[in-house]
């Protein structure tokens, strides 16, 4: 293969600024366009200039290396789809306004993709039609779009971004456990070579349905996901799957259920502290609506209620916040002094901390009233409990008890056991080898390939700029030619031999650009090896310095070439 020619900026689009964008709010964001990598062209649409695709590209390699590995087989399917498919599964609706929909001139419904699993069911089934043609891993690595009501972040949160989505197609249960267990340790191996600190927890299924899930967590600060870990076992989940189970405790000591006066006591806080009690043992109950019908969802009363984990219960329905208008048309709902007790045309979910047995303080449903004692499994029942609190630093581990930590990562990978959900919408059979119809099990496994690199910038990144690791780095070596004619000479002829070695290589040869700013370039671009051709350039020595490290030295142009080349 023909060596890579060197890149020279002199020539090269990629013009670095000296100050953040004025609507970046994370590191990544600030330091890829910044540092030349890409451009926004709209809210949540990203271009990729010639450095940030080089980067780019080297993931997807990475990537699909390690998806060809477990025998997976690379294909393209459109990213224009079909209304049908989406709707025979329920997430035409499901999608909600997340869904990009469209129509051709002939009044034709159609979607730009979110994700493929109809699609490559669809193509399964017109391709395979035995159990001798099964199992079989079908992967792409395409642009997907989801209309965020919000894009924000850079290239973390967008509307359009760059995934590899695989799909595995198996005739029984233990053959999916299998594909699920090669796509797991692909994932591994695929972070582990880019270089990314990850974590891998279990997750929720959400709208995509299945079984089990996991996800893949790079940690940082940017992430808008939490995750709880334990410090002493190996439990790790994203705080949405964090479950308890229920423990009904011994009520039958506490005394009959009481009204008492509390005026001007509508929240949490006044009812408390007007009592003299913790708010913990108190009960809020949160009025919802699911599909238009009221839910009271009961949590402890210093506990928050989880939105997310409350619409992810209820999907594919849609929730929203009871309003003023509600209560005007309900007499029997008194804001602020809700009780789970006498409610009616109401149902009644709580949080596993609200067991059969336990004792609170709530509301009267009367202005001004509260009730004590009122046990739960005695004076109300709970229909479905459902794990909807805020999971908070120091909970107990569902597994052995000790305090969980909790961190904030970006998702870089999500894995999912789907069974038969989208096999049966879209009836995907093969005879099986007693000659009759075999329905098919599936799995669902993606990686954000253009979030990976927003990841490892935000992992990566010093206080000087971005720190690619090597196996991503658009270019192996930045030379800087730190002067006049003698030093680009010099900074050019290095550079020729590096990449006649077989090294990819950016040299700096602007003229006209002081070595300050092209040494500030230089380490925000993050190469991870810069080699400067700068004052001793006469005595043919160059400085050799690791972009991580800050480590230089002086070497002579061969020493500086053994090195690189080692």
């Amino acid at each position: 293969m023909a060596n890579a020619p060197v890149q020279r900026m002199s020539q090269l689009m990629a013009k670095t600024l000296r100050d953040d964008p004025a609507d970046a709010e994370v590191l990544s964001h600030k330091l890829l366009v910044r540092a030349g990598y890409v451009r926004r062209t709209a809210a949540g649409i990203w271009s990729w200039l010639p450095l940030g695709k080089k980067v780019l590209s080297n993931v997807e390699r990475i990537v699909r290396e390690e998806m060809d590995t477990i025998g997976a087989q690379e294909v393209t399917l459109p990213a224009l789809l079909p209304r049908e498919p989406y709707e025979a599964t329920g997430r035409w609706d499901e999608y909600g306004a997340e869904l990009f929909r469209l129509q051709d001139r002939k009044g034709g419904d159609y979607l730009l993709g979110p994700t493929h699993e109809e699609i490559f069911t669809l193509l399964v089934k017109d391709q395979c039609s035995s159990y001798k043609d099964l199992p079989v891993i079908l992967y792409q690595i395409q642009n997907k779009f989801r209309d965020e009501a919000r894009p924000r972040a850079g290239i973390l949160r967008g509307r359009e971004f760059l995934m590899k989505d695989s799909y595995s197609f198996d005739t029984e249960d233990e053959g999916l456990a299998r594909s699920y267990a090669l796509h797991r340790e692909a994932y591994r191996r695929v972070f582990e070579r880019l270089g990314l600190d990850y974590r891998i927890v279990a997750a929720t299924a959400g709208a995509m349905g299945g079984s089990k899930s996991e996800e893949f967590l790079a940690p940082a600060q940017a992430g808008e996901d939490t995750f709880a870990d334990c410090p002493n076992c190996d439990f790790a989940a994203n705080t949405e799957a964090v479950s308890y189970p229920l423990a009904p405790v011994d009520g039958s000591g506490v005394a009959a259920a009481e009204e008492i006066p509390t005026p001007d006591t509508p929240t949490i806080e006044t009812l408390a502290a007007s009592l003299g009690v913790p708010a913990s043992a108190t009960l809020k109950n949160l009025l919802v609506k699911v599909d238009g019908e009221i839910v009271a969802v009961g949590v402890p009363g210093d506990r928050e209620v989880d939105m997310g984990k409350v619409e992810d219960h209820f999907a594919p329905a849609a929730v929203e916040m009871v309003t003023e208008t509600d209560f005007a048309e309900r007499a029997d709902l008194v804001r602020g002094y809700v009780g789970p007790q006498g409610l009616e045309k109401v149902r009644y979910v709580a949080d596993p901390r609200v067991a059969p047995g336990t004792a609170w303080i709530t509301g009267a449903n009367k202005e001004g009233m509260h009730a004590k004692n009122v046990v739960a499994g005695r004076d109300f029942e709970v229909e479905e409990y459902v794990d909807v609190v805020v999971v908070e630093e120091g909970d107990p581990c569902p597994r052995c008890g000790t305090g969980l930590t909790l961190d904030r990562a970006i998702e870089i990978g999500h894995i999912f056991q789907l069974g038969r959900k989208y096999a049966d919408a879209l009836k995907l059979d093969v005879l099986g080898q007693n000659g009759k119809p075999v329905r098919v099990t599936m799995g669902s496994y993606g990686i954000g390939v253009s979030r990976a690199v927003a990841a490892l910038a935000e992992q990566t990144a010093d206080e000087k700029g971005l720190c690619w690791p090597a196996e991503v780095a658009p270019a192996d070596v930045h030379v800087v030619a730190a002067g006049k004619a003698l030093q680009t000479e010099l900074a050019l002829e290095v550079s020729d031999k590096l990449a006649a070695a077989g090294l990819r290589v950016l040299v700096d040869d602007r003229a006209g650009v002081s070595p300050g700013v092209k040494f500030t370039d230089a380490e925000l671009m993050g190469v991870p090896k810069i080699l400067v051709a700068g004052r001793r350039s006469g005595e043919g020595v160059v400085e050799l310095k690791d972009r991580r490290t800050g480590e230089r030295e002086e070497l002579t142009v061969d020493e500086a070439l053994a090195r690189l080349t080692a």
